[in-house]
C-alpha cells in the first residue's frame, strides 16, 4: 500500500482488492466491467470514498490506459468476435468466386447448348446417313487399292 492520505488504510486495501477481483475478471458484487462505479462497489465503498483515493484512482487509470477497459472475457469476446468476421469476409469471398465461376459455367453451358442444337438441325436437314458393306476383295483389286467401291447399275 502506498498510504493514501485520503482514506483509511482499511478503505484503501477494500480499494485495492476489489480492483485486482476486477483485473483478474473475478468481480463478487459487480458484473466485472472495468469502470470506476463497478469499482466502488466491488470495494462496498461510496463513490465519495473511492474518488478521494487519489493513488488507488491513479493505479487504476495506469492499469486501464496500459491494458485497456475490457474485462478479460470482453477481451476474448472481442478476439471472437474479430476471428469470425475475418472468417465471414473470407467466405464471402469465396462464395463470390464460386458465383462467378457458375456463372462462366452457365455461359458455356448455354453456348454448347445452343451449337448442339444446329448441329442437330444440320444433321436432320442432311438426311440420314447409310454405310456402306465393306468392299469385297478380290484378285483382281486387291492390288489396286485406288479402285473405288462404285456398286453396279445394272442388277
Amino acid at each position: 500500500m502506498t498510504g493514501d492520505a485520503g482514506v483509511s488504510a482499511r478503505t484503501e486495501a477494500a480499494l485495492r482488492e476489489a480492483m485486482a477481483r476486477l483485473f483478474a475478471g473475478k468481480p463478487a458484487r459487480t458484473d466485472g466491467r472495468l469502470t470506476k462505479d463497478n469499482l466502488a462497489k466491488e470495494a462496498d465503498v461510496s463513490p465519495a470514498t473511492m474518488f478521494r483515493a487519489k493513488t488507488v484512482l491513479a493505479d487504476w487509470d495506469a492499469h486501464t490506459a496500459a491494458h485497456g477497459s475490457l474485462t478479460p472475457g470482453e477481451a476474448r469476446r472481442d478476439t471472437t468476435i474479430h476471428d469470425l468476421q475475418r472468417k465471414l469476409a473470407q467466405a464471402k469471398r469465396e462464395i463470390t468466386d464460386l458465383h462467378q465461376q457458375l456463372t462462366a459455367a452457365a455461359t458455356v453451358i448455354a453456348a454448347l447448348h445452343h451449337d448442339n442444337q444446329l448441329l442437330r438441325a444440320e444433321h436432320t436437314a442432311a438426311g440420314t446417313l447409310t454405310a456402306l458393306p465393306p468392299r469385297p476383295r478380290d484378285e483382281a483389286t486387291a492390288t489396286d487399292s485406288t479402285t473405288l467401291y462404285a456398286p453396279s447399275q445394272s442388277r
